[in-house]
């Protein structure tokens, strides 16, 4: 899957490099490319906002740089999504639709948005992550990039993807490991009993 992703702060994006996420991108399962917004602005200051028209807090980022920055990737067939409060709230249904998606365009908001105009002309779909206020969408952008990336053949076993919370609309059971015993709290006996059962089975064969 191709994850383009236009920021202001590209950098926030390093966390992706890590663990699963990390992995899939090393084994070219997922390819992230991380354009700066600011490149494309044409101030000599690299300005990407400016004040609101009728008035009120904050500054607005202007639509020509963001237009700029979608135009230098976009490709047919993409799929472009703001991450922005006023979205459809993710769920487990949207992350395996988008899962199945060859190219996804993220659209990260700072400020007070972004201007309408170039909103209603590039954006596919608007989401949230929850219904609550961030300070940009780069948070959820790594949100949708991490749940959605679970999906995408060969990233993690599909049986835990079978079994995780949320797959069969029911929340995960809890779960255990050794020491058996931990703090005066033992492993549930049936799943002792269980783990015997798989060991035996391992040994017979």
């Amino acid at each position: 899957m191709q994850i383009d992703i236009l920021t202001l702060f590209p950098e926030m994006f390093d966390a992706l490099n890590q663990s699963i996420i990390g992995r899939a991108i090393g084994n070219n399962l997922i390819n992230i490319n991380l354009i700066n917004i600011r490149d494309f602005s044409k101030d000599k200051h690299k300005k990407v906002d400016d004040t609101p028209y009728g008035g009120g807090a904050g500054m607005v980022i202007r639509p020509d740089v963001v237009y700029d920055a979608f135009s230098s990737v976009k490709k047919e067939g993409a799929k472009t999504i703001y991450l922005s409060p006023q979205g459809n709230v993710l769920n487990q249904n949207k992350v395996k639709q988008l899962s199945k998606e060859t190219h996804l365009i993220l659209l990260c908001g700072h400020y007070e948005g972004i201007d309408q105009r170039v909103l209603d002309e590039i954006v596919d779909e608007e989401i949230s992550i929850g219904d609550y206020v961030l300070t940009g969408g780069e948070l959820p952008a790594m949100v949708l990039i991490d749940s959605v990336s679970r999906y995408i053949d060969g990233v993690i076993n599909k049986e835990s993807v079978d079994e995780e919370s949320f797959s069969n609309g029911l929340l995960e059971y809890p779960q255990y490991t050794r020491p058996e015993i931990f703090l005066n709290k033992e492993v549930p006996e049936i799943l002792k009993s269980r783990k015997s059962r798989e060991n035996s089975k391992m040994e017979k064969r």
